[in-house]
Protein backbone atom coordinates (compact mmCIF):
# COMPACT_ATOMS: atom_id res chain seq x y z
CA UNK A 1 0.00 0.00 0.00
CA UNK A 2 0.98 3.59 -1.10
CA UNK A 3 2.42 5.54 2.05
CA UNK A 4 3.07 9.39 1.31
CA UNK A 5 5.97 10.51 2.08
CA UNK A 6 6.67 13.94 3.70
CA UNK A 7 7.07 15.87 -0.07
CA UNK A 8 3.60 14.56 -0.86
CA UNK A 9 2.34 15.70 2.48
CA UNK A 10 3.72 19.05 1.88
CA UNK A 11 2.15 19.10 -1.87
CA UNK A 12 -1.07 18.31 -1.00
CA UNK A 13 -0.85 20.89 2.09
CA UNK A 14 -0.02 23.74 -0.19
CA UNK A 15 -2.85 22.58 -2.68
CA UNK A 16 -5.32 22.52 -0.10
CA UNK A 17 -4.25 26.19 1.32
CA UNK A 18 -4.61 27.04 -2.28
CA UNK A 19 -7.97 26.05 -3.04
CA UNK A 20 -9.30 26.92 0.79
CA UNK A 21 -7.72 29.55 1.52
CA UNK A 22 -5.68 30.17 5.02
CA UNK A 23 -8.88 31.69 7.25
CA UNK A 24 -11.48 29.25 5.58
CA UNK A 25 -8.88 26.26 6.45
CA UNK A 26 -8.61 27.33 9.99
CA UNK A 27 -12.85 27.19 9.84
CA UNK A 28 -13.16 23.57 8.60
CA UNK A 29 -10.62 21.96 11.34
CA UNK A 30 -12.80 24.18 14.26
CA UNK A 31 -16.17 23.42 12.53
CA UNK A 32 -14.65 19.27 12.13
CA UNK A 33 -13.31 19.08 15.94
CA UNK A 34 -17.20 20.37 16.88
CA UNK A 35 -18.58 17.43 14.95
CA UNK A 36 -16.08 15.40 16.19
CA UNK A 37 -17.26 16.49 19.79
CA UNK A 38 -21.12 15.80 18.89
CA UNK A 39 -20.53 12.82 17.50
CA UNK A 40 -18.79 11.37 20.59
CA UNK A 41 -21.50 12.96 22.78
CA UNK A 42 -24.27 11.27 20.82
CA UNK A 43 -22.26 7.77 20.83
CA UNK A 44 -22.13 7.83 24.68
CA UNK A 45 -25.33 9.76 25.14
CA UNK A 46 -24.23 12.04 27.68
CA UNK A 47 -25.71 15.74 27.16
CA UNK A 48 -22.80 17.43 29.03
CA UNK A 49 -18.70 15.91 29.08
CA UNK A 50 -17.99 14.90 32.61
CA UNK A 51 -15.57 16.97 33.60
CA UNK A 52 -18.11 20.13 33.27
CA UNK A 53 -20.81 18.27 35.02
CA UNK A 54 -18.30 17.85 37.96
CA UNK A 55 -17.39 21.03 37.75
CA UNK A 56 -20.59 22.29 37.80
CA UNK A 57 -21.61 20.10 40.89
CA UNK A 58 -18.83 21.34 42.63
CA UNK A 59 -19.84 24.99 42.33
CA UNK A 60 -23.32 24.30 43.21
CA UNK A 61 -22.18 22.61 46.85
CA UNK A 62 -20.33 25.94 47.47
Amino acid sequence: MWKPGIWELVIILVIVLLIFGVGRLGQLGRDLGTGIREFRKGITGDDEPKGKAKEESKEEEA
